[in-house]
């Protein structure tokens, strides 16, 4: 497994752009290049050759042409519901073996509620939801107030803000209609859980979960939104913020630290995830874990005052930056040659 030729597959967000700045969260999504080079030489380190390749509409000859044994899939995608699964695509096209979940698990990861279908036909609880393609469409019955408004094909908190907790049917329709049309994208409406709230890393096949991260907003002040939203993650969860909100591990009890990485653990499997990700989970009234969110690219900051959370719970757990990336690595090229070996063996048994 030694010195191979790697594939880095990314999108950077341009030079001029910094997040939180000309009030956009367009690029919200994409990675810095000082994540990329870091993640470049954390696979150097393990002794491979590594070509970055900008997944952009030049992305399939640069594939094609670059003679790569493996990819490291970092790539969200530029444009469309189902963009985080275009070069898994090619990759599949090409036969060139990549990182982390396939076509179809990317594909639905961004797509919030048939993610939630998944979970709820897996009896994972997740909270209560409902589409709206416009906002005159009506509420359906037993959907309670504070609901939360996203778009549901985004990530990284994007369209996520202190206006997205809504209280009332005039506050809904507003935000739907803003997301529809800013968008372009159906809302999903949410029953708001009010618990504190988790999110554990996995990573191999199976999966084992990483210590858990909490974010703690009740050490937010007072009028900041208690969830994680663009402003919360991006101001107050910065590196120049004086507020500490995010630690790990959690300081859980050990039967509640058990339910809740079990509960990541069947999210992962439900979703048909591969060698790592990332699942949000939040407690509601009762103290009961519900699952909010699956992500199977998760982000990678390395500098540790940013509060990557899928970093922070791999140093947690006394891994380096360079030992997480090869890690993450090591899964996908084990699953790769497992696979091939039962394949050769299904040939040899036929």
């Amino acid at each position: 497994m030694h010195n191979m030729r790697i594939g880095l597959a990314f999108n950077p967000f341009p030079e001029a752009y910094a997040r939180g700045e000309g009030n956009t969260d367009k690029y919200a999504e994409f990675d810095s290049m000082d994540t990329i080079n870091t993640i470049k030489e954390a696979i150097q380190s393990g002794g491979h050759e590594v070509v970055l390749i900008e997944a952009d509409d030049k992305a399939y000859e640069k594939l094609r042409d670059s003679k790569l044994d493996f990819v490291f899939n970092m790539a969200e995608g530029y444009h469309g519901e189902s963009r985080e699964s275009h070069i898994p695509a090619m990759l599949e096209m090409l036969r060139i073996p990549y990182t982390g979940s396939g076509i179809l698990t990317l594909a639905i990861g961004l797509d919030k509620a048939r993610t939630k279908e998944i979970l709820s036909y897996n009896k994972i609880p997740t909270p209560k939801f409902q589409l709206f393609k416009s906002s005159d469409e009506p509420l359906k019955k037993g959907m309670k107030f504070p609901l939360i408004v996203k778009p549901n094909s985004e990530g990284s908190s994007k369209g996520i803000t202190e206006k997205s907790l809504v209280k009332n049917q005039e506050e809904l329709r507003r935000r739907v209609d803003f997301i529809n049309k800013n968008y372009n994208e159906p809302a999903i409406a949410e029953e708001f859980l009010d618990g504190r709230e988790f999110t554990v890393s996995l990573i191999g096949n199976p999966p084992e979960a990483m210590p858990i991260v909490e974010l703690a907003f009740d050490k937010l002040p007072p009028g900041v939104p208690r969830f994680d939203c663009y402003e919360v993650k991006w101001v107050w969860d910065s590196p120049g913020s004086e507020i500490e909100m995010v630690f790990c591990p959690a300081k859980i009890g050990k039967k509640l630290e058990d339910r809740i990485k079990k509960m990541a653990i069947d999210a992962f499997n439900a979703l048909d995830c591969l060698d790592f990700g990332r699942v949000d989970i939040r407690l509601d009234s009762k103290g009961v874990p519900n699952v909010i969110e699956v992500n199977p690219i998760p982000g990678l900051m390395p500098d540790p005052k940013e509060n990557s959370r899928f970093p922070k719970s791999c140093y947690a757990a006394g891994m380096t930056y360079s030992e997480m990336i090869l890690r993450m690595l090591g899964s996908a090229m084990q699953r790769v040659k497992n696979t091939k070996i039962k394949q050769i063996e299904g040939v040899n048994q036929g």
